[in-house]
């Protein structure tokens, strides 16, 4: 009769506390998740596509450390019961097939604009959870993440840079 009280007590708490993850959090897990599959989709691209070694190294570091915290995030996640998108949005799609339809210093062009600007508005989101979150697993994984995200967009920033100069 105890077992089968502390299975019910532990199936109780572990409802709870799935439930009590919020509506902000669960749509930073959704968003990053998201941003973070577009990210490596188009970075696997530009290891094929580029022909700017800056822009390479970036992409390569792009699908190594976004597949690394997708899946850190996937895990935690699913421990907080929060559902995780498993493809890209309509809108990443679109914004992936017009980028991929460009060659050359184009494609290098826009691409690394684009990384430099995700990941701009990433630092930003991230800050925000890490900040205004209310699941403190959450709050401190956006937190950790935030070096990582800066050094994804100063690279970002000098691939845009050798893009541009680039014949």
């Amino acid at each position: 009769m105890k077992k089968i009280i502390f299975i019910i007590l532990l199936s109780i708490v572990s409802y709870v506390s799935k439930a009590q993850v919020s509506d902000r959090d669960r749509k930073f897990v959704k968003e990053t998740i998201e941003g973070g599959l577009y990210e490596i989709k188009l970075s696997e691209l530009a290891l094929i596509k580029s022909g700017v070694p800056q822009v390479k190294v970036l992409a390569k570091m792009i699908v190594e450390d976004h597949s690394k915290s997708n899946k850190e995030l996937k895990d935690l996640a699913e421990k907080k019961g929060i559902a995780v998108p498993s493809t890209i949005t309509d809108n990443a799609i679109k914004y992936f097939e017009k980028i991929s339809k460009k060659e050359g210093k184009d494609f290098d062009k826009a691409y690394s604009k684009c990384m430099k600007m995700d990941h701009k508005k990433d630092i930003c989101r991230f800050k925000k959870e890490a900040k205004k979150g209310s699941d403190s697993d959450l709050k401190t994984w956006a937190s950790n993440m935030v070096p990582a995200l800066e050094r994804h967009k100063d690279m970002a920033d000098d691939a845009c840079k050798a893009a541009k100069d680039s014949k």
